[in-house]
């Protein structure tokens, strides 16, 4: 029998003797040794439950079921059984390369549910029989008690019993920076997001400052952990555009193909000619208009792609992805650790009724003096080993603002040490240290404004004391906050001596108002720009987090993802109550997405994806992982992030920076303009060859190729100068047009029009120099309508490398791979025409040089041609409004 999983549901809304009687737990004794057994029997082992793998060999086999590689194993068959092996082997080699680099890939991804299995704690110390003992974490049951100190990992989620200065990270979960405080009292709300959830502590968070108690409450799969496994499970590999487009116009191909096969042999025969001749040019003519150099080019573009991008730190996992970002609509981002730095920092502070940024401040005079000497020395964090803080973030981040002053946390301390202190409670909502000075004792308090505020009957000024005005230090305080900055208060009291009592109510009134100081976790500087290149990119940037409201408006504000007029922030909690049809509805105006969880985030994207955007996910945290695997491309932090981040995603930003994701959208683009090019030069080139053997009969003239010419042509033409393709750079305004829609087809935005039109042009130009030499031996007109044919795609594949610009502009030069192709490919079909041994293979003759010219001036006109409509499309564009002319 399976398991049942276990979880106790609301526990953050019950007091802990309710949950523990629900459990039948016992706080002080625990679970006796027999009952944890049984209960450990009845609900399975606390762990992350993992997702059956596909085994290696269906990897591989799942290489060559796309239809354009069925289709191009029929063509290697057909060619071989009409004896071509040359072409059959051509195509097993580049199928063999396809599958070997697919194959590696897949094999090296799917490993998020593991990486979930090595994040959670390995060991926990439970109570037990009265007695705390070590137990493995997979042993835990629901009702455990559990002994949480600094530096553990949570092994399940708990209901904290108790919590003596608790201070947990939660960054991995639930996206905030910040470490939470936590305590035991109960909480009113259902609906309060995991990072409000103050008295739970969750499995796979990390335990930085103070102990806690708490009891069991779910474990394995029912842990908010194990919800986020199941998350993944559940999520589907979709495939990339440019896949969804190749199957299409594999699908397409094949029926075409089919077709040209029975109408040039029907044509022949009704001719008049040899039956077998005809079956020969059918079959050859019809493997000539299979690309079978597509999949090679497409990967090894892809292969040549992420290599490149990985020397611009972005790490692909899955090769599909690197054309993918090139079709990006909606980029939904993280904010901790992405667009910020994952690190607090102080960013204002309030003092003598001015807020100072952090340039601005002064080094000297009142009140700064005593406001720097309490972050030094009223705070638990240190300066260890390389001067690294060791600490809390937000003490840390005190402490850094004022060495960075001049004050010497290690040197004050030698002055003024900690002789007594209060430590911080989450219902007084303070902190309270006393320092001992050569004449006196000095009291450094720091908590919520409000709370500080209340116990303060001055402030002190550069002029000295004041009266407090409490309702303006709290608006500055609201205005900080809505800034997105946390903020604490600060104040001070001067002892005659350390007091003996250690009632709060005594010792934390008849304060001196310090001041304010607001703390960040600041945007990376990086970010702004980067936003505002996607923007330009047509890609609309979101940020999608777990953390505050306020927070996320300020930090979407600074980037840019956000303007100033007041723009909706949606929380999660508004979001739980919006249907799915509501939600496609609201995702096309809202760019800030605030206190979600990861199912919330999966439904944005789903949402996205139904209005027909293409989504790529970026996110560092075990929160985001889900919804990285659910996007159409998963974007993970290298440094900062999780394995089971990096794990769920396709591409990995090696320096996690956000600027990377530009980077590789450019890439992308270049990338799919490449093998869009390679598409409409290799199907403008089969076009070309299957309207000259169609269109010769019903001009009178006799087929103008053998089927051997056909395959030359195919293999050496669809070849090298087609792989050389891969390599053209960017076009320059690659970055200022929008996406290519996801569902748009190869043949669109005019492909189509100029696949027939080049194409019929090619034939015409054969045809001609076939009609010129008629007059000859057979052998020589054969000869001039081959080399024609042959050099006619050449001049087209140089006038193709860009849509707009014209080869002269370009340079020849600046594609060297392709130029060197070209000069290849024009020497082979050179050593064809004039090399006697390789005459009688092909039937040909050498030309003399009045024929040759003849040659090189008909295939020249096809350059020309496509040099001119480059140009018409120049001008027109120039006189347009909007500097936009489509092809169509």
């Amino acid at each position: 029998m399976t398991p049942t999983l276990a979880s106790v549901p609301d526990a953050h809304r019950k007091s802990a003797a309710e949950v523990c009687a629900q459990l039948g737990a016992e706080p002080e004794q625990g679970l006796r040794a027999a009952e944890a057994a049984a209960r450990l029997a009845r609900h399975g082992p606390n762990a992350i439950r993992e997702k059956a793998r596909r085994p290696a060999w269906r990897m591989l086999l799942d290489q060559f079921t796309d239809l354009m590689i069925v289709v191009l194993i029929g063509a290697a068959i057909v060619s071989g059984m009409v004896g071509d092996l040359q072409d059959t082997i051509a195509i097993v080699v580049i199928l063999i390369l396809n599958g070997a680099i697919g194959f590696v890939q897949e094999y090296r991804a799917e490993r998020a549910i593991a990486a979930l299995r090595k994040m959670a704690a390995t060991s926990a110390r439970v109570v037990r029989d009265g007695a705390p003992h070590p137990v493995a974490a997979t042993e835990l049951v629901p009702g455990d008690v559990v002994l949480l100190e600094a530096g553990n990992v949570v092994p399940a989620d708990l209901r904290l019993l108790e919590a003596l200065q608790c201070k947990i990270n939660e960054a991995a979960l639930t996206g905030e920076s910040a470490t939470v405080e936590k305590h035991t009292d109960a909480l009113d709300s259902a609906e309060l997001p995991l990072g409000d959830r103050m008295n739970m502590a969750y499995k796979g968070t990390i335990v930085t400052y103070g102990r806690a108690r708490g009891v069991t409450v779910a474990t394995g799969m029912a842990t908010e952990l194990g919800r986020i496994a199941q998350l993944l499970e559940g999520g589907e590999d979709s495939k990339t555009p440019l896949q969804k487009r190749l199957a299409h116009f594999g699908a397409r191909l094949a029926i075409v193909v089919l077709a040209i096969c029975v109408i040039v042999f029907a044509v022949g025969i009704l001719r008049g000619e040899p039956a077998l001749l005809m079956l020969m040019t059918a079959v050859s003519l019809a493997v000539a208009a299979i690309p079978e150099a597509l999949p090679a080019v497409v990967t090894i573009s892809l292969a040549l792609g992420a290599r490149k991008m990985v020397r611009e730190h972005a790490l692909i996992r899955r090769l599909p992805a690197v054309e993918t970002l090139g079709s990006v609509t909606y980029i939904c981002s993280d904010k901790t650790g992405t667009l910020t730095q994952n690190t607090m920092r102080v960013a204002q502070i309030a003092v003598d009724g001015r807020t100072h940024e952090t340039a601005e401040w002064p080094r000297a005079g009142e009140p700064w003096q005593i406001l720097l000497l309490a972050l030094a020395i009223s705070n638990d964090a240190s300066h260890e080993a390389g001067n690294q803080v060791a600490g809390d973030p937000t003490e840390a981040a005190l402490l850094e603002a004022a060495a960075r002053s001049g004050y010497d946390k290690r040197a004050l301390e030698a002055d003024a040490p900690r002789v007594k202190e209060l430590a911080f409670d989450s219902a007084r909502m303070l902190m309270t240290t006393f320092h001992q000075r050569p004449e006196d004792v000095i009291a450094f308090t720091k908590g919520s404004p409000e709370t500080v505020v209340a116990l303060c009957h001055q402030a002190l000024s550069a002029n000295g004391s004041r009266p407090l005005e409490s309702a303006k230090i709290l608006e500055t305080a609201d205005r900080m906050a809505a800034d997105g900055l946390r903020v604490l208060a600060f104040a001070y009291r001067v002892w005659r001596e350390a007091p003996s009592s250690d009632d709060p109510e005594e010792l934390e009134r008849d304060l001196v108002f310090l001041g304010l100081v607001g703390l960040e976790d600041p945007p990376r500087p990086e970010a702004e720009p980067a936003v505002r290149m996607c923007k330009s990119a047509g890609i609309t940037p979101v940020l999608v987090t777990g953390d505050h409201p306020a927070t996320a408006r300020a930090i979407a504000t600074r980037v840019g993802i956000l303007g100033d007029d007041g723009a909706r922030v949606l929380t999660g909690l508004d979001l739980a109550h919006l249907s799915d049809h509501a939600l496609e509805r609201a995702v096309e105006d809202i760019r800030v997405y605030a206190r979600v969880d990861p199912a919330q985030k999966i439904r944005i994207v789903r949402a996205l994806q139904k209005n027909g955007e293409f989504v790529a996910m970026t996110g560092d945290g075990v929160n985001d992982a889900p919804a990285l695997k659910r996007a159409d491309i998963g974007i993970a932090m290298g440094r900062g992030g999780t394995d089971v981040a990096r794990e769920a995603s396709s591409l990995v930003l090696l320096d996690d920076n956000f600027a990377t994701i530009v980077s590789a959208v450019r890439e992308g683009r270049r990338i799919f303009d490449n093998i869009l090019k390679f598409i409409r030069y290799t199907m403008t080139s089969n076009t070309g060859e299957i309207l000259t053997i169609f269109l010769a009969p019903f001009l009178g003239l006799p087929i103008p190729l053998l089927p051997i010419h056909i395959l030359w042509i195919n293999l050496v033409t669809d070849g090298l100068p087609g792989l050389a393709l891969s390599a053209e750079p960017a076009e320059k305004a690659i970055m200022k047009r929008p996406p290519r829609p996801p569902a748009e087809s190869v043949f669109a935005r005019g492909v189509w029009q100029q696949i027939v039109w080049i194409g019929l042009l090619m034939a015409g130009v054969t045809l001609l120099a076939q009609a010129w030499s008629m007059d000859a031996e057979k052998a020589k007109w054969q000869t001039m309508a081959f080399t024609v044919l042959t050099l006619s795609q050449m001049g087209n594949v140089l006038a193709i490398r860009s849509d707009r610009e014209s080869l002269f502009s370009l340079g020849l030069f600046s594609n060297r791979p392709l130029l060197g192709a070209v000069l290849v490919t024009f020497a082979l079909q050179m050593a064809v025409v004039y090399i006697p041994a390789l005459n009688s293979i092909f039937r040909t003759v050498p030309l003399d040089l009045a024929d040759l010219g003849l040659c090189l001036a008909l295939s020249s006109i096809v350059f020309v041609a496509v040099e001119l409509q480059k140009w018409f499309f120049r001008m027109r564009s120039a006189s347009a409004p909007d500097g936009v002319v489509r092809a169509d």
